[in-house]
């Protein structure tokens, strides 16, 4: 039992708020590269981003682990972002560190994703049982460098109040 809840419907409660958070971050993402700032949507994904890190220190363990660094280094980020974008509302250099912070966040959130289905999903466990195979790290990679680009894309064009570039 977790919190009241067997492991099973805890489990399934913290994927869904996971996967709200990472369908949000897309949607807030893509506000990000309009210069949008998309305040309701915003306000989801930082949510369940934090709950996302939050549940996952619920799971039983015996030690801290790996999933527990994650989480730690995600409630940092956010609490940054949060920092940036409701403390400072975006001003100067707090624009590119919610920027930064934002997509980060998302980053972490799919990178569990991706570590996750690894794990789970027999396709992908047969081509990486361990974790430590090349189809393991080059998907990883390729996720980084995925969202290295879209956090200078969206750092670049993010400028709240300023008119929205021209679409053509």
């Amino acid at each position: 039992m977790i919190l009241g809840m067997s492991t099973g419907a805890f489990t399934l409660l913290h994927v869904a708020i996971s996967l709200i958070a990472i369908a949000c971050g897309v949607v807030v993402t893509i506000g990000l590269w309009r210069a949008r700032r998309m305040p309701g949507w915003t306000a989801v994904f930082l949510v369940t981003t934090i709950a996302t890190s939050v549940t996952g220190f619920f799971f039983h363990s015996k030690s801290f682990g790996a999933p527990h660094v994650v989480g730690v280094i995600s409630l940092v980020i956010l609490a940054l972002a949060l920092v940036a974008l409701y403390g400072y509302r975006l001003a100067g250099a707090w624009r590119w560190i919610y920027v930064a912070g934002a997509l980060a966040a998302f980053y972490l959130n799919v990178f569990v994703a991706v570590v996750q289905a690894f794990q789970k999903l027999p396709l992908l466990k047969a081509l990486a049982p361990t974790g430590s195979e090349p189809p393991f790290a080059i998907t990883q990679l390729l996720v980084l460098a995925g969202f290295i680009a879209l956090a200078v894309i969206a750092a670049r064009r993010f400028h709240p109040g300023a008119p929205a570039p021209a679409q053509g």
